[in-house]
């Protein structure tokens, strides 16, 4: 089916708008759209099948045992539906339409139901019947042929001249009708379609990346993988994963799992993995964070595209408890990100479903998921986002990274990231991660889609796997190192060991210096001061310093000795007390790079209005680091070791920075005076 194929049976289901405009608003098209096409695509798909599962129902109606396994074998399918009626003689009884549809549905297998479930459809029967719309709706929909493969009308299967079966609407276009739905119930709801799916050509090349370096391995006989994503929208990645695994080895058998919270997409997703022959009951409904459908359970292969920035309040309490009841035997033990995105939980929950690798090295797995910029540098040392950034990279699970064009999403214009994962590195991997800039490979659309402007060509995807595994190979055969250039690739491919992205924060402190005098600031200062104020009679205080105005000290000692015998003199008692000498130091002192450096129990006082910071790479040595880069401009420095933490981050754009030179000035004051040229010839013209 070619897209405008695809376009035109979209079409047909969105034209039910029509019916429904002014009886329902806008944002609720869907709402009834949706279910209607998972519900013909059903019946289609059933068919051929129905009166064969009529007559096992009717067989087994009046006995106690459940029929349910012998309803699933004589419809081909994980699901049935045991109901005489059709969608085509409902809609031609008006009268009787919400009737007959509500004991359809009803007669459903549960699976089949529960997805319907989902999207309130018993609700939507009575709401459409109130307004007089529920037969038309049924006829519209009853139009519509979703049907697989083309039947003769004795229902045999029509064959093509080299005696394949004509295909009509395969699972996978179906998938295309799915999702073009979704986009526009998303739009017309103000929502953001990006929550609901990912671009078709990302897909390919995110499941090319995942898979690319296990292909020998996939081609041998009796393959069995699992695919899972924890965030699987409407099932694209995983249909994507399993077409594209079984175009290595066809005889290979994909089992694909997945988790969804939205309600709609799931449903979608669910119904399409019937339609497939897979096993319904593996995608399950609910939070991946504090409801794990899949808890225990280990994949071949997981990928996910979660929502960008989405933050993970509503289950706070649920990770957190996780977090600090289980520890290293839960999903998070590494660390909680920022409340305001949960990309990095995403990661952690996959990383939780790897296959252990056994003393023979089999096992394993791999993982890719997409990110925004955000989990690569977010946080600082010690930081949750830079504790769970630590975390994969000491375990040594990042592969590589690839940096994908802006504007590729549906919901963001912003650059992408894929992260690939895995437990099962080569040899030659081991310890060492690629990163891949891709920005420049794309196309402009020829009609925007949201904020989707660019989209990846077959070729785009071929060139970008091709990079990528290539860049492997070279890795498997390197010897360890970091940071080289794959010189054949222009600088898009750089190779960096673990320890490259980790660094010690380091905190640079110089020593506090000070004069010391008394002006009619420092009279202001100390009247304001409450550790003053507390320790003595403030106004008779200030008096008695009152003559000292004008005077300055060079030494600590020096001023403290004169302004005692003030207040002395003035039959005051000097306080005692550090929050009362602080404060007094802090009116009189001023700072000056030629004062008295001031010491703390012998040692040199450090100066917060004078600290640093440093990010030192974890492997170079801090103290060398400062006789290098600082000593020489401030010699009097020093590195308090006792406030130094280690952080782990991937600047990706900043490895693959290009400075470019501005242009010459005379280059540019040509171009200005040649404009002024062009402005004052236009003013000529206008004044003439």
């Amino acid at each position: 089916m070619n897209s405008s194929k695809h376009t035109e049976l979209a079409n047909h289901a969105w034209s039910v708008a029509d019916l429904l405009r002014g009886d329902y608003k806008q944002s609720d098209y869907g709402k009834v759209i949706l279910p209607f096409t998972v519900l013909r695509r059903l019946e289609c798909v059933l068919a051929p099948t129905k009166d064969k599962v009529l007559e096992v129902a009717a067989r087994y109606e009046d006995q106690d045992l459940n029929p349910d396994r012998f309803l699933r074998i004589a419809s081909s399918h994980s699901f049935y539906n045991t109901s005489t009626y059709t969608l085509k003689a409902i809609a031609g009884d008006p009268s009787h339409a919400a009737k007959y549809l509500n004991e359809y549905y009803g007669a459903f297998s549960p699976n089949a139901r529960e997805v319907l479930e989902r999207y309130d459809f018993a609700q939507q029967i009575k709401r459409l019947d109130a307004a007089d719309l529920l037969y038309q709706v049924v006829g519209r929909f009853a139009d519509l042929d979703l049907r697989p493969v083309k039947r003769d009308a004795d229902g045999k299967v029509v064959l093509d001249e080299d005696g394949k079966p004509i295909e009509i609407v395969t699972n996978h276009q179906m998938g295309y009708i799915f999702e073009e739905l979704i986009r526009r119930f998303a739009e017309q709801s103000n929502e953001t379609a990006g929550e609901h799916f990912t671009p078709r050509e990302v897909i390919r090349l995110m499941v090319n990346l995942l898979v690319a370096p296990d292909s020998d391995a996939l081609a041998l006989p009796g393959t069995v993988r699992t695919v899972m994503d924890p965030a699987c929208g409407t099932g694209g990645m995983l249909s994507a994963a399993e077409e594209h695994i079984t175009s290595l080895n066809p005889d290979a058998t994909v089992k694909v799992f997945g988790q969804e919270l939205n309600a709609e997409s799931w449903a979608i997703c669910r119904s399409d993995m019937m339609i497939k022959g897979q096993d319904p009951e593996n995608i399950k409904y609910g939070n991946s964070f504090s409801l794990d459908g899949h808890d225990g359970a280990t994949f071949d292969y997981l990928l996910a595209n979660p929502p960008f920035g989405v933050e993970w309040k509503k289950v706070k309490d649920a990770v957190e408890d996780e977090h600090e009841r289980l520890g290293e035997s839960g999903r998070f033990a590494a660390g909680l990100p920022r409340i305001n995105d949960g990309s990095l939980l995403f990661l952690q929950h996959m990383i939780s479903k790897m296959k252990p690798v056994d003393p023979s090295g089999a096992g394993g797995s791999r993982i890719a998921i997409v990110f925004n910029g955000s989990p690569l540098f977010t946080g600082a040392a010690e930081s949750g986002e830079s504790r769970i950034r630590q975390w994969i990279l000491e375990n040594d699970w990042l592969e590589g990274i690839v940096a994908l064009p802006d504007q590729l999403f549906y919901n963001t214009g912003i650059s992408t990231y894929f992260w690939v994962l895995s437990n099962r590195k080569a040899r030659g991997r081991r310890g060492k991660v690629v990163l891949l800039d891709a920005r420049d490979y794309w196309r402009q659309m020829w009609k925007s889609l949201g904020d989707k402007r660019k989209e990846l060509s077959e070729q785009h995807i071929s060139e970008i796997t091709r990079l990528y595994t290539e860049a492997l190979a070279v890795v498997d055969a390197a010897e360890k190192g970091g940071g080289h250039d794959l010189a054949d690739r222009a600088g898009k491919i750089k190779i960096f060991c673990n320890e490259d992205f980790g660094y010690h924060r380091i905190t640079v402190e110089r020593p506090l210096k000070l004069r010391f005098e008394v002006a009619e600031e420092t009279l202001t200062a100390i009247t304001e001061s409450k550790p003053i104020a507390r320790a003595t009679k403030v106004e008779e205080f200030v008096a008695a310093l009152r003559p000292l105005v004008g005077k300055s000290w060079t030494t600590k000692s020096d001023a403290w000795i004169d302004l005692k015998d003030a207040v002395v003199a003035a039959g005051l008692t000097w306080p005692t007390g550090a929050p009362f000498g602080k404060a007094l130091r802090e009116a009189v002192g001023v700072r000056d790079p030629e004062g008295e450096v001031q010491r703390v129990k012998g040692e040199p006082e450090p100066d917060p209005e004078l600290r640093d910071y440093e990010n030192v790479p974890l492997e170079e040595d801090v103290d060398e680091y400062l006789r290098r880069e600082v000593l020489p401009h401030v010699p009097d420095a020093w590195i308090d070791h006792s406030k130094t933490k280690i952080g782990y981050e991937i600047p990706f754009t900043r490895h693959f920075y290009v400075y470019e030179p501005p242009r010459p000035l005379a280059e540019i004051d040509a171009e200005l005076k040649s404009l002024e040229a062009e402005i004052q010839a236009l003013l000529g013209e206008v004044t003439e």
